[in-house]
């Protein structure tokens, strides 16, 4: 188990900061195995509810059927069969999810999910305290990350990359950014040399990673010896309806596979710090799109001494246009839950005292 692995590293020390009790125990019981984006009993415990499980295995099939990989060992990837299901939303989908919700992005989106204390808290392990470090914003989208980085690191030591040009376009846009480097480019195959930066820094990124462990290597490749990744992202909810959609959408991990997933790849003095709107009052049970802050420090130079197999997607490959359009309309669908989620955390908030639990 996952768990029990986490446990036992003894380099590794698990902090969970913030947060209810109540709500705080939402991982499973058994470790969701990362299958590329998902895997097929996290998508199944909230499909299979209306589908018996032959079934819902061939209906998936049809629509979802592709070979994306998967972490099978400490040592190897191999591919996913290619009858179970996918989340709704990888690369391709979100490439163009993003043409559109790059408009408003900052004032519709961020305000609900991601505001600026928010950031503020997630960054604050990364120990980002010299001007002269070199930082990567791997998904930087828009900048709105990269603008708590630029506070105490010299934009021209700063690199933004994304794959989504209409997000990089809004972040030219911020004279705050103007001296950082901006580039197009994927999250699992970086264009940075072996050894370069000081700190990596990924935000709201990884929920749409085919591999994430390809990902998480990734960061330790490129990263210096004592460099650090700080890697901010979604958590798993607990809640039956929120968790449909989470499993329907995109990556919701668990804390457990965010460890797992940084201890394989090799970093050591592994921490997670709990993050979350202020008015959800530390209530986790809905997942949160940005939920936790990751850090790890990468302990010796060179490449990761995980060796994975080639990479699982590629944006600009072929694509069938009826599952591809057919998924982008679910995945906006579920996306539009998430829209509500905070505004019903908000009004709860407003109405119940705040001497009690919400």
């Amino acid at each position: 188990m996952a768990t029990s692995r986490v446990a036992a590293a003894s380099s590794l020390q698990y902090q969970l900061l913030a947060g209810t009790t109540q709500d705080c125990k939402q991982r499973t019981a058994v470790s969701r195995i990362p299958m590329g984006l998902g895997s097929s009993g996290s998508l199944h415990r909230g499909v299979s509810r209306g589908l018996h499980a032959e079934g819902s295995q061939r209906f998936w099939a049809g629509v979802l059927r592709r070979s994306v990989a998967v972490r099978a060992s400490s040592n190897q990837s191999i591919s996913r069969p290619a009858d179970k299901p996918r989340f709704i939303q990888h690369k391709q989908e979100a490439f163009w999810f993003y043409r559109f919700l790059s408009i408003v992005y900052d004032h519709v989106i961020n305000p609900g999910h991601w505001t600026e204390d928010m950031r503020e808290d997630a960054l604050e392990p990364a120990d980002l305290n010299d001007p002269n470090l070199t930082v990567v914003d791997v998904g930087g989208g828009t900048g709105f990350t990269t603008l708590g980085i630029v506070k105490t690191v010299d934009a021209k030591n700063v690199t933004i990359l994304d794959q989504s040009p209409h997000q990089l376009s809004k972040a030219k846009e911020k004279a705050p950014l103007k001296d950082c480097k901006i580039i197009e480019g994927d999250a699992e195959d970086l264009p940075f040399k072996t050894d370069y930066a000081d700190r990596y820094i990924s935000a709201g990124s990884i929920e749409y990673w085919p591999d994430p462990q390809r990902g998480i290597t990734e960061a330790y490749r490129v990263l210096k010896k004592g460099g650090k990744a700080c890697l901010i992202g979604p958590v798993h909810p607990s809640f039956w309806l929120s968790k449909f959609f989470a499993d329907v959408w995109m990556l919701f991990p668990t804390e457990d596979e965010y460890m797992e997933w940084f201890t394989k790849a090799g970093f050591t003095d592994v921490k997670i710090k709990r993050i979350g709107p202020s008015w959800y009052r530390g209530v986790r049970r809905h997942g949160l799109i940005m939920g936790c802050s990751v850090t790890g420090v990468k302990a010796e130079a060179g490449e990761s001494p995980l060796k994975l197999g080639p990479k699982a997607e590629d944006v600009k490959g072929p694509w069938n246009p009826l599952s591809f359009v057919y998924r982008f309309i679910v995945g906006v669908v579920a996306s539009l839950y998430y829209v509500l989620v905070p505004i019903y955390m908000w009004l709860k908030d407003q109405i119940v005292p705040k001497d009690q639990p919400i």
